[in-house]
């Protein structure tokens, strides 16, 4: 099974799942496939509309869970003393968007779920988002807009007709240690507003030749088209990453489409110029991939990245360690759609020195290794999502916005796959279509991680619910929904549905695609008692898994049927 899509796979998988011993629900969440060759260890993942974060086996049991007041913005960690760290969302900032990934808070939580520490950073000046990074020394790096007025921009030589709403909010870094229970102290931050370039006004400081410079950032330049040119979230930073080795920290910029290397060992002082520092650019940019049209050695055609999340270095005795894992949602590319999972080995030497050749764009010019499915289009994430090396070789990656994560060998192999069950409304129930389930990403810890030395690991139930109970009065037959002879399961063209009626009742069934939406719903008006069925003619609809959901009365069902054509 190489190159599977996630919707191919989760329709086989369907058609072959075993009945969970908690209930007798079809799987349609939680865990979905575990093959011999998965990495054994345990996954965190934080759903996005819920307040709960979860931490699983690889049998998709729950080991434990943490309940937090604030919703996730975005990102969660385990550290090394066991406790748990994650970014909070908190609301009321007006000089911000109130988007998905907007923060506010960072929260370090005990194992138990007691509060260790809370960092609050939110103002009318700036507000953390999307991502943070624990440090080796216990301080925490955090992403966080800043607010600047369109007067503050035209100085520093923005094109006012790139101002359409007066104000940009560029990103900057804070390295915060952390002091008693409430509060943090900076030590350390980055700025880009002190690493721009720009040639559109020669009376400003900043005024050069751009293409002289890919250490810098070109203030106006911005590929995004029509009204969200000019859009004040200019930069979006939505990953952070750290090098102990290097002292070197990896940022991806989603609107510029764009991954950056800035050197840590700089003080504050040396971060806001141009010099200093372990490699001597201050805080310039060490490297820069992914988008060549941005320093002018380039055009559209050479651009990499499309809108990528959650670039990171392959950790240290992983296979490939060293090289970038990006995750490339795709969006925008010229031929159309699609996204993968991109491993780039850039151009770094022994003394942690990036090469790039004058008047040529940063290497590498190709990923070492792209994952797609077999037909690129079928795996498309247009937002959120990530990819993370293991140790064995294997890469774990989450798809996003269906909050679904899956692991494959180097073959291309998939040998588990999970699908959040967790929405708005906590856990959802095994056998029902997941509907608005999200996730920013899910991270795998190896058993021997320290963070779990003393911890209790029994693994307990799964996370989603089961139904338990038929409603009273109604004769469930054992298989309530069976195919026209004429259509076996997988069906093509028409299938009918049959049911059974214990009384006269009015039917109604919904059909949903696998993402949980709804495509078509069939009514049959009041019945007598006995056999019926509905026919749902498919002609219009693509091949894949569907889910009906039939209601009479108090009694609901939820099943599939897979249409191929």
């Amino acid at each position: 099974m190489r190159n599977v899509s996630i919707l191919l796979l989760a329709m086989v998988c369907l058609l072959v799942a075993d009945l969970d011993s908690a209930g007798a629900q079809e799987r349609t969440m939680g865990l979905i496939i575990h093959e011999d060759g998965a990495f054994v260890g345990y996954s965190l993942f934080a759903p996005m509309p819920y307040h709960v974060t979860y931490l699983i086996d690889n049998d998709g049991l729950l080991i434990n869970s943490w309940e937090s007041e604030y919703r996730p913005a975005m990102s969660a960690y385990i550290l090394d003393n066991g406790n748990f760290l994650r970014a909070g969302k908190l609301l009321g900032n007006p000089e911000f968007p109130f988007t998905a990934g907007s923060g506010g808070i960072v929260q370090e939580i005990a194992w138990d779920g007691s509060i260790v520490w809370e960092f609050e950073y939110s103002s009318e000046l700036h507000l953390p988002h999307h991502d943070i990074e624990p440090l080796p020394n216990g301080n925490v790096l955090i992403i966080s807009w800043e607010y600047k007025s369109g007067e503050e921009a035209i100085e520093a030589g923005r094109d006012p007709d790139m101002l359409p709403e007066g104000k940009l909010w560029p990103d900057h870094i804070i390295d915060v240690e952390p002091e008693g229970q409430s509060g943090g102290n900076i030590v350390w931050e980055w700025h880009f507003w002190d690493h721009l370039i720009q040639d559109f006004d020669p009376a400003k400081e900043n005024y050069g030749v751009v293409e002289d410079h890919p250490e810098l950032l070109d203030i106006n330049y911005d590929p995004r088209p029509g009204p969200n040119h000019g859009n004040p979230d200019w930069t979006h930073l939505n990953s952070i990453d750290y090098n102990q080795e290097l002292d070197q920290i990896l940022v991806s910029a989603h609107t510029l489409d764009e991954i950056y290397v800035i050197d840590h060992s700089t003080t504050t002082e040396e971060a806001a110029g141009h010099s200093g520092g372990r490699y001597g650019k201050g805080g310039d940019f060490l490297y820069r991939w992914g988008n060549p049209e941005a320093y002018r050695a380039g055009s559209q055609n050479d651009r990499k990245l499309f809108k990528q999340h959650d670039a990171r270095w392959v950790e240290s005795g992983h296979p490939g360690e060293g090289n970038m894992t990006i995750f490339n949602n795709g969006r925008n590319r010229p031929e159309g759609n699609y996204s993968s999972v991109d491993e780039i080995e850039p151009p770094i030497d022994s003394a942690g020195n990036y090469i790039l050749i004058p008047g040529s764009p940063y290497g590498p010019e190709d990923p070492i290794w792209i994952y797609t499915a077999e037909n690129p289009y079928d795996f498309y994430a247009q937002s959120l999502s990530g990819a993370q090396r293991l140790p064995s070789g294997n890469t774990l990656i989450c798809d996003g916005p269906r909050g679904t994560f899956f692991e494959i060998t180097p073959e291309e192999e998939i040998v588990w796959l999970y699908i959040n069950p967790v929405n708005a409304d906590g856990p959802m129930y095994q056998g029902d279509p997941p509907q608005g389930n999200p996730a920013f990403w899910a991270q795998r810890y190896a058993p021997d991680f320290p963070g779990f030395e003393g911890q209790d690991m029994t693994p307990g139930d799964p996370i989603e619910r089961y139904h338990t109970d038929v409603a009273e009065g109604f004769d469930k037959i054992p298989d309530i929904f069976t195919i026209s002879p004429n259509y076996p399961n997988p069906f093509n063209a028409s299938t009918s549905i049959h049911y059974s009626l214990p009384e006269a009742s009015h039917v109604k069934i919904d059909i949903y695609d696998l993402l949980g939406r709804k495509v078509e719903t069939l009514v049959n008006e009041v019945q007598p008692v006995g056999y019926h069925h509905i026919v749902w003619k498919s002609d219009d609809k693509p091949s894949g898994t569907y889910f009906y959901r039939i209601q009479a009365g108090d009694f609901i069902e939820t099943n599939k049927m897979v249409l191929l054509k």
